[in-house]
């Protein structure tokens, strides 16, 4: 899929070390869609899932030395970047319908440029991946198409017919309760929530009004 027309003005600073910026999508209906970058401690500046911004906006941050995809559905302006800074794309092995090829493939628990993890959290596709990174004293989690979060209230899962297995979807996120500290949550299309997201994780699992009845065995 290639990238939104739109281009971001700002960028915001969601924790120390972790930046985002949004816009409205018009390839999903003018929904908004949702990017980072991770500056590391020898600042170096490693982008996830990107969208179109102003470059020199990410210029400031530092110097980008690598792109890092979630899943195969968040190219976005992940090639165009890789040539523009001459950084380095990770993608997840199995991710299907890439435009171009990877430098790297990835795959669970495996540690990425910043430090960042990878943790398998398929539902939505089976190559699908949550980043995890320690940003002392903080623990973030970039929790690719999981969940959606309007930006206020419960995040929400995306309805299952735009999922190949919403069980697992559900799942995975149990999963990441179960395994991962989580204290801010980033997600490819909402707002982050900040402090409360292992809480809020919880809540849409618990509020969750469309879960699927389990596959049988």
């Amino acid at each position: 899929m290639s990238e939104p027309k739109g281009k971001a003005k700002r960028v915001v600073e969601v924790v120390p070390g972790v930046h985002h910026w949004t816009l409205s999508d018009e390839r999903i209906g003018g929904a908004r869609s949702d990017a980072y970058a991770v500056v590391d401690e020898d600042g170096a500046v490693v982008l996830i899932d990107p969208l179109p911004i102003d470059e020199e906006l990410l210029r400031r941050l530092g110097k980008v030395t690598a792109i890092v995809l979630t899943a195969g559905n968040h190219q976005r302006s992940a090639w165009r970047f890789r040539k523009d800074f001459g950084a380095p794309v990770w993608a997840p092995e199995g991710a299907q319908g890439l435009e171009e090829k990877p430098d790297f493939f990835y795959v669970a628990g495996d540690t990425l440029p910043a430090g960042i993890v990878s943790f398998h959290t398929p539902g939505p596709t089976e190559a699908m991946y949550t980043l995890w990174i320690q940003q002392h004293p903080r623990s973030v989690a970039f929790i690719s198409d999981l969940l959606t979060h309007a930006g206020r209230g419960t995040p929400e899962f995306v309805p299952s017919e735009y999922q190949d297995e919403p069980f697992r979807t559900r799942h995975s996120v149990q999963r990441i309760l179960d395994h991962l500290p989580v204290q801010t949550v980033c997600f490819a299309h909402g707002a982050p929530i900040v402090g409360e997201g292992a809480a809020a994780l919880r809540r849409a699992l618990e509020e969750d009004s469309e879960s699927p009845t389990a596959p049988a065995p």
